[in-house]
């Protein structure tokens, strides 16, 4: 049999192709041939197939496909073999894997020095392809594995048009990659084989007006420059062709250190590190360098990459970069690789608005900022290629390391990943591991009792620490008291495989749970009821309904027992293993009332403490009205900066509690909480904004729940969503039908509100007096409900629009009226954006010496609130009513302090005032 992947799912065998159903029966065969050889569990198959929202019969769906299945290939391949499925495939019948073996002999070849033999094997693997991958097959299941399926293909065509310089076919390359360039005009390693290949051929300036192209297109469409690559090229033809370009400067950004603390007591896995540490002997990674480290649940991969990783971490010293990517969480709150880009970009403190990017443009943008750094990445927990391949970097001088509780074979087979398996821990390292915490005396003062401590733990790394808390805590207890605890505690609890069949941990965490208070163990059973990554100590309060003073105690105690670990101060995590297990303990000792109330509690610090931060952000947001918390619920008090600091901190746990919320009944608090997030998006450029599958989950618990206020905010925010990525007339229908709801429920604010957000989309459409019309409206709103603040923004936005309509005298009074009411309430970004209105309603006027005034001002108050993207857009707006008033340098200095915001922020913008510079006499060099 031949079984085709790489194009449309087909099954081929002697007599030909065989005739499959339709794409479940397809999605089912594709998705158990990606994991070919190796069993797919029943629930990643659902999930593959079928997607987040599986009918009530699937198992019996799964179960009809797989017998039709059976029958079409003519043998039974296909293997029930508990937890799932497993389909059994020989050497060269499935077109993925001979694509790999063949693109891992070109890659060896092209390493050896044969480029022309390298060349024909890349062409005979990129043969292979037929189309896109996975045609025909459900949209979960391409939504899920098509993107990394076809990054293997791209970065295999790229290998491809090396080896093809490299044996000096240039000629034939430029035809080739000419439509490869096209097909994928953001991948700048294409643009840049593209520009050589050129040049080699005689077309230097076709190679120049390539970057050209591509810059201009990065610049508008990503807000970025070009990478190193092509400046480089750029810069090597500018020379060949006698011209001549000064030195780009330095730039001082900000170095991302995101790695979690190093295990100090770290023992063990010598050869493992050994194998790591000879990855790097000669200093850094010559090409960009993936390490996979898999292993059972609780074996310590976590652990053992983060302490590599911190050993290494002076040869990177463009940073570190971390995500957890809970592809094993037991709430299922699996972290995507767009949400993980996001964080990323975050880290390198690329602007809002380029985050708000579409998904592809910001992988192309993560890609590009790496391009000439040396950095290690860090890929925690990951569930399979496809939410990997999209992180990977592709940059010579950055290393990856992958962990996951599957091997992850698409990552390894072709040759850009080393495995590296951890499994239980050596017998001769688990005395090691022991004696770094409990010291060596007491170790080897009763080996007998260590090796039956080892066996009982099944030397699982997880089992032992717990143990070694237990030890420590307890130094009176001898090692044979121990070890007649964990025996007795074991009998009677069923084996817990965590995804290992090998290990029986269970009775560990049965027997550390057993020995803590009363107070602590309850509060141990009620995290497993809280969905996100950590649980802050106020959330861990409102848990339990107690004080926030007394909630410290257990959270010490059970850190000590290394049933919780505190990831950075006053927020605390554990295994995923842990997690499942507090959800076991929670559901069997815990009455269905006390789950009830302590998921009511939790909702209700978050809800609380969401909005009062909110609320601090953009004070000019009308309040929607929340139930009263419950007894026993801390909200926290909050300024301004720490509102920042905590939405944050907490934003990818608000995240999972809208899902959460609405998986659970708490309908209300589910769309008031993504109410929460999106009145931080004004203020915060979209950086809380959150997904769109946060107020489509918000939207159908106000369905449910049959609440018009619920509906009417779920769909401003999905609106205030789209208008983030740019799909305006999603945004436009959203607001619609939000507006007829708000004038349905009488509420006149929000739908000041809304005529706000429809006029800001007018304003960026650029047709003005739609825009008016709108603010004129919420005006209206607002004043007929004696909403000050909205009143203020409002004038404002219709003074803005005046100007922009060439009615100046008419802007000027309506920001006036703005500015005394902003200033009357110490409305500090209304100031500042009022001041910039008029600012540029003076300058028209030709008044500019006042125009200079006004931006001056808005620029200190935007300095006060620390908002720097629009600091450099009134920057940009001074240098040109300095230039009108013939002051060039002052000109000129000005937008050089806005360009070095800009380029800082990484901000759109840039490009520019760069422009405006060089018309003003000052040549400018683009900043990468």
């Amino acid at each position: 049999m031949h079984y085709h992947l790489l194009g449309p799912v087909e099954l081929s065998g002697p007599s030909g192709p065989v005739r499959l159903g339709g794409p479940k029966q397809r999605s089912v065969l594709a998705a158990l041939l990606l994991d070919a050889n190796r069993v797919v569990p029943d629930e990643r198959l659902i999930s593959l197939v079928w997607g987040s929202d599986p009918p009530a019969s699937v198992r019996g769906q799964v179960q009809v496909y797989v017998s039709e299945l059976r029958k079409l290939i003519g043998r039974n391949v296909i293997i029930r073999q508990s937890p799932g499925y497993l389909i059994e495939v020989a050497p060269g019948e499935l077109d993925v894997h001979a694509f790999d073996e063949a693109v891992a002999s070109a890659r060896a070849d092209l390493a050896a020095g044969l480029a022309d033999s390298a060349a024909d094997r890349f062409r005979a693997a990129l043969a292979l392809w037929r189309g896109p991958a996975l045609g025909g097959v459900t949209e979960a299941l391409a939504a899920r594995e098509s993107a990394g399926l076809h990054e293997r293909q791209l970065a295999a065509l790229e290998d491809y048009f090396d080896a093809l310089l490299t044996s000096g076919q240039h000629v034939a390359a430029v035809r080739e990659l000419l439509q490869a360039a096209e097909e994928n005009p953001f991948r700048e390693r294409l643009q840049a084989q593209l520009m050589l290949a050129l040049h080699r051929s005689g077309r230097t300036s076709e190679a120049l007006d390539v970057y050209g192209v591509t810059r201009a297109r990065l610049v508008s469409e990503l807000g970025v420059e070009p990478g190193r690559l092509l400046r480089d090229i750029q810069l090597q033809l500018l020379r060949a062709d006698d011209r001549s370009q000064p030195a780009a400067p330095e730039v001082v950004t900000t170095v991302p250190r995101q790695l979690p603390a190093d295990m100090p007591q770290f023992a063990g896995r010598a050869k493992d590190l050994a194998l790591l540490n000879g990855l790097l002997a000669d200093g850094n990674p010559r090409t960009a360098t993936t390490v996979m480290v898999s292993g059972g649940a609780g074996v310590g991969k976590t652990t053992f990459a983060v302490h590599w990783a911190h050993q290494v971490r002076d040869r990177f010293p463009d940073g570190q970069l971390y995500v957890n990517l809970r592809a094993f969480d037991s709430s299922g709150a699996m972290v995507t690789p767009e949400e993980a880009v996001r964080g990323f970009l975050d880290a390198l403190d690329v602007s809002a608005q380029v985050r708000t990017a579409g998904p592809a443009a910001q992988f192309e943008l993560y890609r590009s900022l790496l391009a000439d750094k040396r950095m290690l990445i860090v890929l925690d927990n990951a569930g399979s290629a496809a939410q990997v391949l999209p992180l990977l970097p592709h940059a010579p001088g950055c290393m990856t390391i992958v962990t996951s509780r599957n091997h992850l074979t698409g990552l390894v087979s072709d040759g850009g990943a080393y495995p590296v398996n951890l499994d239980l821990l050596p017998p001769e390292e688990v005395g090691d591991l022991l004696a770094r915490r409990l010291g060596r005396c007491r170790v080897e003062a009763e080996p007998q009792a260590v090796q039956e401590i080892s066996e009982l733990c099944a030397r699982l790394p997880l089992a032992l620490a717990i143990v070694a808390a237990r030890a420590a805590t307890n130094p009176g207890f001898s090692m044979a008291a121990l070890a007649d605890e964990l025996r007795a505690a074991r009998g009677g609890l069923d084996a817990f495989d965590g995804g290992d069949p090998k290990t029986d941990v269970r009775a560990v965490f049965s027997w550390s749970y057993q020995a803590v208070s009363p107070e602590a163990a309850r509060l141990f059973r009620l995290l497993g009821l809280h969905p996100g990554p950590h649980v802050s100590t106020p959330a861990a309060a409102s848990l339990l309904g107690v004080p926030t003073r007394e909630v410290h105690a257990p959270l010490a105690e059970l850190t000590r027992a290394n049933l919780l670990v505190e990831r950075s101060p006053g927020r605390y995590t554990f295994h995923d293993l842990l997690r499942s297990y507090a959800i076991e303990l929670t559901q069997a000792y815990d009455a269905e009332p006390e789950r009830y109330d302590a998921t009511r509690r939790m909702l209700d610090h978050y809800l609380q403490t969401a909005h009062t931060a909110a609320r601090v952000l953009s004070p000019q947001r009308e309040p929607i009205v929340l139930e009263p918390a419950w007894p026993g619920v801390h909200s926290e008090p909050m300024t301004d900066e720490q509102a920042g600091v905590w939405f944050a901190a907490e934003y990818p746990v608000l995240l999972a509690l809208v899902s959460h919320a609405v998986e659970q009944g708490f309908d209300a608090h589910a769309w008031q909480l993504a109410c929460a997030l999106t009145n931080t998006f004004h203020h915060q450029g979209g950086h809380w904004l959150g997904e769109l599958s946060t107020y489509q989950a918000a939207l159908h618990g106000a369905l449910r729940q049959g609440d018009p206020t619920g509906e009417a905010h779920s769909h401003r925010g999905l609106a205030v969503y789209y208008l983030a990525v740019d799909r305006t007339e999603d945004a436009l229908a959203q607001l619609t039908r939000a507006l007829d709801l708000f004038v349905q429920l009488g509420d006149r604010v929000y739908r000041g509100d809304v005529h706000q957000i429809i006029g800001w989309i007018h304003d960026r459409e650029n047709r003005p007096e739609q825009c008016l019309h709108h603010m004129l409206s919420a005006l209206e709103l607002f004043r007929s409900t004696g909403h000050r603040l909205g009143e203020a923004s409002a004038l404002n936005n219709a003074g803005w629009t005046y100007a922009r309509l060439g009615r100046y005298e008419q802007a000027i009074e309506h920001c006036e009226l703005s500015l005394t009411i902003a200033e009357t309430l110490d409305y500090v970004i209304g100031q500042a954006m009022t001041w910039d209105s008029l600012g540029f309603a003076h300058h028209e006027l030709g008044r500019y010496e006042r125009a200079v005034e006004c931006y001056q001002k808005a620029i200190s108050r935007y300095r006060r609130v620390r908002s720097r993207f629009y600091e450099a857009r009134t920057l940009g707006r001074l240098a040109e009513t300095q230039l009108a008033m013939e002051d060039a340098t002052t000109a000129r200095r000005t937008w050089r302090e806005a360009l070095r915001i800009l380029e800082d922020l990484r901000a759109p913008g840039a490009r520019e005032i760069r422009d405006r510079l060089e018309t003003a006499g000052e040549p400018v060099r683009p900043v990468g």
